[in-house]
């Protein structure tokens, strides 16, 4: 990150300088009615989605929530979090989303230690959906239900990605942009945020969601398997690279997805479909074949009957007008 950002976020706050004279943290800057919830109002301005604080050093953090989405960014050095009992070490050039759901606890951070708190209301990250509307993908579901607390058996997600040169300038203009006040910045920075949620989307590997919580790790290489070979792949294979049985991985998948693999399959199958006859010019014969359905008689009818058009009906209505 550039240096005179890093001079910025460096500088010894008010609030840290109180706590380095012997005071305690001021909860009171932070929650309003509701005791151990961090409240937006208290940290946004009146009409804003979107705010960044450097993290107050120096200090423990007790156990709280918040009612908005938080995203902490390691600019330099390290800090260590405890979230829903886990302890979390955020490395330099990490990224950590926590949703609503998430119990946190932050260990006192040194001088050296440069982060940077993004608060952030739901609606902020209307943008980014519509960016990633174009077809649907089973990582960016887990990724955004996380994200935005609707699966509340999740509270974190941990993005390794310090190696990852367009995730850290993504970052860097973000920061820039809400620093500087750049006019239509709600815009630009809602497109930045597309622009890096969809570059994370990219980097499952890199992501972590809690070693407590096997099932969550297993379902994400579950959806990252069926992402990459939606087309041929076996659940035979899948099984394997997880270590299990075949009976154990169906009743895995599920439990936790309400269809089982096949189905899974199938809907990543006429997703894809549905966006090549949205995007391209290919036969429809042709976009079947390409989703892995060598039977163009049972491609069509499979399309209608999921779909409720025919794939050339479906086509025609999404075309755009000229």
């Amino acid at each position: 990150m550039k240096s005179e950002i890093i001079d910025v976020l460096s500088k010894i706050t008010k609030e840290e300088q109180d706590i380095l004279n012997g005071r305690d943290v001021d909860m009171n800057l932070y929650m309003g009615s509701k005791e151990n919830i961090i409240d937006s109002h208290k940290l946004l301005e009146t009409g804003k989605l979107i705010h960044i604080r450097p993290h107050t050093r120096f200090v423990h953090f007790p156990a709280h929530s918040h009612n908005y989405v938080e995203i902490i960014y390691m600019c330099k050095g390290s800090t260590t979090h405890i979230v829903n009992g886990e302890k979390i070490v955020l490395n330099e050039g990490e990224l950590l989303f926590l949703n609503q759901n998430a119990i946190q606890e932050i260990m006192p951070a040194g001088k050296d230690d440069i982060a940077v708190n993004f608060i952030v209301q739901p609606v902020f990250f209307d943008r980014a959906l519509q960016m990633m509307a174009v077809e649907e993908n089973p990582i960016r579901t887990f990724i955004l239900d996380c994200m935005l607390g609707k699966d509340d058996r999740i509270g974190y997600l941990h993005f390794k990605v310090a190696d990852v040169l367009p995730i850290q300038n993504l970052v860097e203009n973000l920061i820039w942009s809400i620093l500087n006040e750049q006019m239509e910045k709600r815009s630009i920075n809602q497109i930045t945020m597309g622009l890096l949620i969809l570059q994370l989307m990219n980097m499952s590997e890199k992501l972590y969601t809690g070693k407590k919580n096997a099932s969550n790790e297993a379902l994400l290489k579950v959806y990252r398997y069926i992402e990459e070979n939606y087309k041929d792949g076996q659940l035979r294979e899948l099984a394997k690279i997880l270590g299990q049985s075949e009976y154990e991985l169906s009743r895995f998948i599920k439990k936790n997805t309400g269809l089982n693999y096949t189905d899974l399959c199938q809907k990543k199958r006429l997703s894809q479909a549905m966006y090549l006859l949205r995007n391209t010019k290919m036969s429809i014969n042709d976009i079947g074949e390409c989703v892995g359905y060598d039977n163009s008689s049972y491609f069509y009818r499979l399309f209608k009957k999921e779909v409720g058009q025919s794939p050339k009906e479906y086509r025609l209505n999404s075309q755009t007008p000229s």
